[in-house]
């Protein structure tokens, strides 16, 4: 190792350790909330005429259930029906495993290899009477199970769940919140602990490896997008390597997931001096963030949070819409157990906020060529307005106050 590695690696170990685990004060989403979606699904399904929902592996079943396992070409599947037990049909082989880990029923349906998955699936439908009727698939459930269920059963009408789980999942408990919150917190202290190690001459992926470092130094595995100078422009990186120099711009766009639940945080912050006209970039795209976070209020469209961000970057003279330089994209995505989950803070959504909505805030400037600012942080919609679940970054000057 050359001394300058050395030397790097020491001041790493300086800072991870003085950083505290802070994962460790999570409280956990309990059975009784579970339970208490899964009712609200069932409503929600009654009020939609939807007679069941087919769920994969991923987010929503761990939602609804808490269940975890892993998506291959042997189906393993929930079936809620609006009115009686759910079941899960699981292959034979791994039945023992799959008795471990599923909770709120025993209706645990098995399927040999030789044998259908879709008539198991078919016949949780038929025992619970739904012999006829509309049957909802979870957005992400897989064309094959869709196919192959739809393909024995014509009798059924084949419909997406969303207004089922998105009816669900869009409106966050004061649990979850605390999560998310948690989640948001420590991403921030990750970006905040690893960002004095940005130095002239440094390469992307030695800063990127600092901040996995921070982050398993608070005890919540996670990491980020990290660019330097004129590729902070591009919002989603690029494949080519990246060293940085004095005057640059560092974007971290990081997260991690405390209990499923996830952060997305976003900081720009510079090595060296700004200038002016850095200064005055950061600035206009703190003030449209701004902008955004004071429209989000109960009742008011999805599409005026993204009008309010996108106007401050137009009128200061960028775009108009969606051209560079400006604004490229939309002003946030919903969050919750998926990083980008339902909805989307972009024109023509007119989903009205509700109390509970958590949505990122962060309406990036980019100019080609150049540089790029993005500033992100989420928030929480409520009775009276709407909370970031961390401090905003203050000044170009002091990102991290």
């Amino acid at each position: 190792m050359t001394a300058a590695g050395a030397a790097a690696q020491s001041r790493m170990s300086e800072i991870t350790s003085k950083l505290k685990p802070m994962a460790g004060a999570a409280t956990p989403i309990t059975a009784a909330e579970r339970e208490q979606r899964i009712e609200r699904a069932r409503a929600l399904m009654v009020q939609n005429k939807i007679d069941a929902i087919v769920i994969e592996p991923g987010s929503s079943m761990m939602y609804y259930t808490a269940t975890r396992w892993g998506r291959s070409e042997r189906t393993f599947a929930m079936v809620l029906p609006a009115r009686g037990e759910m079941a899960f049909v699981v292959p034979a082989f791994e039945e023992g495993r799959a008795r471990e880990v599923i909770r709120f029923t025993k209706d645990i349906r098995i399927w040999q290899e030789d044998e259908s998955p879709y008539e198991r699936i078919v016949g949780v439908l038929r025992d619970r009477g739904i012999r006829s009727g509309r049957i909802g698939f979870e957005e992400t459930v897989r064309f094959f199970i869709f196919d192959g269920v739809r393909k024995i059963a014509p009798s059924y009408q084949c419909v997406s769940a969303d207004p089922i789980t998105a009816g669900c999942r869009m409106i966050k408990s004061p649990a979850e919140l605390a999560l998310m919150k948690l989640a948001n917190e420590i991403t921030v202290e990750a970006i905040k602990a690893a960002a004095p190690t940005a130095h002239d001459g440094m390469m992307q992926p030695a800063f990127q490896a600092n901040l996995q470092a921070c982050f398993r130094a608070l005890g919540a595995p996670g990491g980020g997008l990290v660019l330097f100078g004129k590729y902070t422009a591009s919002p989603h990186g690029t494949i080519e390597p990246q060293r940085l120099n004095n005057g640059d711009f560092v974007l971290v766009d990081a997260g991690c997931s405390i209990d499923g639940y996830s952060a997305d945080i976003t900081r720009t912050f510079i090595v060296g001096k700004p200038s002016d006209k850095q200064r005055r970039i950061w600035d206009l795209e703190r003030k449209a963030q701004d902008a955004a976070l004071a429209a989000a209020k109960p009742g008011v469209t999805c599409e005026s949070i993204d009008a309010a961000a996108r106007k401050v970057i137009v009128d200061a003279g960028f775009g108009p819409d969606y051209k560079l330089p400006g604004l490229p994209h939309r002003t946030g995505h919903g969050i919750g157990l998926d990083g980008h989950e339902w909805t989307n803070l972009v024109r023509g959504n007119k989903t009205k906020l509700a109390p509970g909505m958590c949505f990122s805030d962060e309406p990036t400037i980019a100019i080609p060529g150049e540089f790029g600012v993005r500033l992100e942080d989420c928030f929480y919609v409520t009775e009276d307005g709407a909370r970031m679940f961390t401090a905003q970054s203050p000044s170009i000057d002091q990102p991290f106050g």
